[in-house]
């Protein structure tokens, strides 16, 4: 049995639950090697204090699945098969009666939940988002490798989305050349849609890029990840095109003695909120408070939002071996919106920023 399964039944163990049956497709990857996205259909995990673990799974991925290099069960079941008979069966095997299961209750639906309500009565569940979240929160030396490349990845991106900035290309003309040279790259896919905002576009912190155009005095917001080998990397640079005034820099300036500052403090023994409260007192002093309206950051891994969340509440311990982002930001309507992003890693004497794309104001 692998480290993190064997993690994850001592727990068991310890809290003395039955069975844990695991159904979020990122904690199945962490924890077995198989990446899948089933869409609506069945993919678990059940994992016993003592007896083998078995995975579920659509029958047209089951050869994947024993690919991957999972060494145990692997249960395929067909679209006209019921998967939760298959299911009851293979745990009733292993332990006749179920008390305590533990369940990612914020990704178990209904439905799913009321399914093991009736197969398994008078079962008890405790949520195994803690103990998950703790295992995927330290990186091992292979996930730190992966995460590094993505990040090499990252910035290769945002380099190509730079050097196609010209005035009258639109938002989406750059994404296209972005993922386009990506692929080449052997990049199976991106973190998260990519953005390029630019203009007003830009002061908006989950805007959606579209068909505006690119003028002289814009700022171009570039906020993008790309996943390797099922690890996330994401970054964010803020360019400025020709000629901007004086607040617009003013805000720049900000934004980017908050991200340095909090990435420069990032070490072992510092928590989480200390971090968020460095960047933010920085805004506020800056005049800029009411406009940073979101987290300093999040962590980073197979998902690319994970736990630990950075914010002002979070009392959190940095240890080594969490990856997360720092992003500030500032955004003015009608004046300028500018985020600055790295992906930093915690060591023993302090920390490692993974993505390092320059921080140039303007091209």
């Amino acid at each position: 049995m692998n480290e993190r399964l064997t993690k994850l039944t001592n727990w068991l163990k310890q809290e003395q639950i039955d069975a844990a049956f695991i159904t979020l497709p990122d904690n199945i990857f962490y924890l077995s090697g198989f990446q899948s996205n089933p869409h609506e259909r069945l993919l678990g995990l059940a994992v016993f204090p003592e007896q083998e673990p078995f995975l579920i799974c659509p029958s047209m991925e089951v050869n994947d699945a024993k690919n991957s290099g999972w060494k145990y069960e692997v249960i395929g079941y067909s679209d006209t098969e019921r998967p939760w008979d298959f299911v009851e069966e293979r745990v009733k095997a292993r332990i006749k009666n179920i008390q305590k299961w533990a369940v990612e209750k914020e990704h178990l639906n209904v439905e799913r939940y009321e399914e093991l309500l009736s197969r398994f009565p008078g079962a008890i569940y405790k949520s195994a988002e803690a103990i998950l979240n703790e295992l995927r929160m330290i990186k091992d030396q292979e996930e730190i490798a992966l995460l590094r490349k993505a990040c090499e990845l990252a910035d290769f991106a945002v380099q190509v989305g730079v050097h196609e900035i010209k005035e009258g290309k639109t938002e989406l003309d750059i994404i296209a050349a972005i993922e386009y040279e990506v692929k080449k790259k052997g990049v199976s896919g991106m973190s998260f849609d990519t953005m390029v905002l630019t203009g007003a576009n830009a002061a908006s912190p989950h805007g959606t890029p579209g068909n505006t155009k690119i003028q002289k005095g814009d700022f171009v917001l570039f906020d993008l990840g790309v996943i390797y080998e099922g690890y996330c990397s994401d970054i964010t640079r803020t360019v400025a095109y020709g000629d901007i005034n004086d607040e617009q820099e003013k805000i720049y300036r900000t934004v980017l003695e908050a991200e340095e500052t909090a990435v420069n403090a990032t070490r072992p023994g510092v928590l989480a909120k200390d971090l968020d409260s460095i960047a933010r007192n920085i805004i506020h002093q800056a005049g800029y408070g009411d406009y940073f309206p979101h987290r300093l950051g999040h962590g980073l891994g197979i998902s690319v939002h994970e736990y630990p969340s950075m914010t002002a509440t979070n009392e959190l311990e940095l240890k080594p071996g969490m990856v997360f982002t720092i992003e500030p930001g500032i955004y003015v309507p009608g004046v300028a919106g500018v985020r600055i992003e790295d992906d930093v890693l915690v060591t023993d004497g302090g920390v490692e920023v993974l993505t390092k794309f320059p921080k140039s104001l303007k091209l």
